[in-house]
């Protein structure tokens, strides 16, 4: 149902009023909290994946096009375009946002049952740039990788940057929080699955290596570390393989979302 708001005071608008990630995730009238949709390709994205739509600002010329696709029960809020940047704090390009209500994640156990076919996973390992989490999904999702799965304190995918940047794949590749990280290793080893860490270290071997032993030919979880200090010595210790991209002139590393798009391409299934 459509509605035209010209007061920006209209406590409709409350989940898109001057909200930060955090305090969408925390909002109170929801289970789970909420998050923001941008444009209309992401919010298709979300709507596709299962995700419930809670309500849309529109601009008045996105109407004709995008006004039909939300459920009749979502509210629906036309606002001048002037507005609009004044609501959100930011120039609106895509036409649309939508909150949306943040589904349940599943259990690691229960994650990992649900993908039997799954061969290749990333893991991203307290990474905090919230634009390399949502690169690391445009490349996976892009290259083959099966899910990904990301630790207690990695940012959040579901954060508006985050889920701009990779234009909608946090919907498309399916993903959870791994808990009790690295112990939780132990889980990914028992249910078949070579844990292999991207890391400079003194026992690596070069990805090209890896990517043609045996090891490779299964299921194979990779590990990412964050941008600053990398992966943590447990990490390491605790993995099957570490495994690194050799360089050349002077750099020793990658960014980490480039990491994973390399890793990604050298070790996709055959």
């Amino acid at each position: 149902m459509l509605t035209y708001v010209h007061d920006l005071s209209d406590p409709r608008l409350d989940d898109f009023f001057r909200l930060t990630d955090v305090a969408l995730r925390k909002k109170l009238e929801t289970e789970r909290g909420l998050y923001l949709a941008e444009g209309d390709k992401v919010i298709r994205r979300a709507i596709a994946a299962g995700h419930t739509p809670r309500a849309a600002v529109l601009a008045q010329r996105w109407v004709d096009s995008l006004a039909d696709f939300f459920p009749q029960d979502v509210a629906q809020f036309v606002v001048p375009e002037e507005l609009l940047t004044e609501l959100t704090g930011f120039q609106v390009h895509r036409g649309a946002i939508a909150s949306m209500n943040r589904p349940a994640l599943p259990g690691l156990a229960e994650f990992l049952a649900r993908r039997p076919d799954a061969r290749r996973i990333f893991i991203l390992e307290d990474l905090v740039n919230h634009t390399n989490v949502g690169a690391i999904f445009r490349s996976a999702a892009a290259l083959g990788v099966d899910a990904v799965l990301v630790t207690d304190h990695c940012a959040d995918p579901l954060y508006r940057r985050s889920v701009k940047v990779s234009m909608g794949t946090v919907f498309q590749v399916p993903w959870t929080r791994i808990t009790d990280w690295p112990r939780s290793i132990g889980e990914l080893t028992d249910a078949g699955w070579v844990t292999a860490s991207l890391a400079l270290s003194h026992n690596a071997v070069t990805l090209e290596e890896f990517a043609a032993s045996e090891a490779a030919s299964g299921k194979v979880a990779m590990i990412l570390g964050t941008e600053g200090d990398g992966l943590a010595h447990a990490t390491l210790a605790h993995c099957d393989y570490v495994v690194t991209i050799p360089m050349s002139g002077g750099v020793d590393s990658l960014n980490v979302a480039a990491t994973s798009a390399v890793a990604a391409w050298a070790l996709r299934p055959h």
